[in-house]
């Protein structure tokens, strides 16, 4: 199904400074690679499929690794944590 996008001033710019390096050959060419690139970039566990509780409970546990308050504890945080 075609799409019209339009651009404003800057993406237009964006689009023909691509389009100058010689590397893509259409304006529709730089938009698919554009919205191509941020899915490549995504955490693989997004793409997976949904975790079970215990396996959510474990990466959080590997995740929290080393991750300090700087010697405070929730408790010295207050009542409102």
């Amino acid at each position: 199904m075609p799409l019209t996008v339009i651009l404003d001033s800057h993406g237009e710019q964006l689009v023909a400074a691509h389009l100058r390096t010689g590397r893509y050959h259409s304006p529709e060419e730089v938009v698919t690679r554009a919205l191509e690139t941020p899915a490549e970039k995504e955490p693989a566990a997004v793409a997976s499929p949904a975790m079970t509780p215990a396996e959510a409970v474990a990466d959080i546990r590997e995740l929290r690794k080393g991750v300090t308050l700087g010697g405070l504890r929730i408790k010295d945080l207050g009542r409102k944590y």
